[in-house]
């Protein structure tokens, strides 16, 4: 096919129950590659599994495992939380499923937003209602394209809290498409996309390790990834891969 490809050998697996973090600046490719596995975009080549299935010839069977939660906050603002719930769960044919809509509305701490009109929530409340639509049909792997786009820092603490949440309590696969970097500390791992193709994949650590091929694809290492870095280049026996403030203190804390 002519044109320019969007997605280049992508290749990279996702465990069972794992954190997942895509990072990438604007332009690498991510949101394509979302769209590919939520069945928006057809690939040209190359297939994506989800738990076996082909989300090419298996499309049907391949979105029951999935909960996609996109970039764009998109509600009927007349209906309450609850009601926006119901109207998702009829898209997969649940009816009458009021107890687990109660146990997410509680698992994502809007149980107190249930009556409340969409567009009296927040940002980050809204954020959360979009989480809370992936998990109607109950997937076992969600989705979330850049879940905490356009939020402040509160309503991305919220919206983070709630899905690292489902993770641990509920052992749902997460994928989390970001590039804030800061987002995937606690990650399990992490793999970094440009101009279509993986070019790094390992742990946060690993990953953080190598500030300056970060800073050549164009990702917004954190600050206190980047002081480390510089003390050590300095000559401060610092160790790699310094993710937060309390491990750079503890580090420092430590030299003699």
């Amino acid at each position: 096919a002519s044109g320019t490809l969007a997605l280049k050998g992508v290749s990279f697996d996702v465990e069972e129950g794992e954190f997942f973090g895509l990072l990438g600046p604007n332009g690498a490719g991510k949101t394509t590659l979302i769209s590919c596995l939520g069945g928006l975009t057809t690939p040209t080549g190359g297939r994506i599994l989800v738990r076996g299935m082909d989300t090419r010839t298996d499309r049907r069977a391949a979105s029951l495992f999935l909960g996609i939660v996109p970039q764009e906050i998109t509600f009927d603002p007349f209906l309450t939380v609850r009601e926006t719930l119901r109207f998702q769960s009829g898209y997969w044919g649940i009816l009458r499923n009021d107890d687990w809509i109660d146990e997410i509305l509680a698992n994502l701490g809007l149980t107190d937003k249930a009556d409340a009109s969409m567009r009296a929530l927040s940002g980050g409340m809204k954020r959360r209602v979009l989480v809370a639509q992936a998990l109607v049909h109950k997937p076992p792997v969600i989705v979330l394209d850049e879940p905490t786009a356009m939020l402040d820092p509160n309503g991305r603490k919220e919206v983070l809290e709630a899905v690292h949440q489902l993770n641990r309590q509920e052992n749902v696969t997460v994928v989390l498409i970001t590039h804030y970097m800061e987002e995937v500390i606690d990650a399990d791992r992490v793999v970094v996309m440009d101009d279509g193709h993986v070019v790094m994949e390992g742990t946060p650590k690993e990953i953080f390790s190598q500030v300056d091929t970060l800073k050549h694809y164009r990702l917004d290492v954190p600050q206190v990834t980047i002081l480390a870095d510089e003390l050590k280049k300095r000559g401060l026996d610092i160790p790699d891969g310094i993710l937060t403030k309390e491990e750079l203190v503890e580090a420092l804390c430590q030299l003699k």
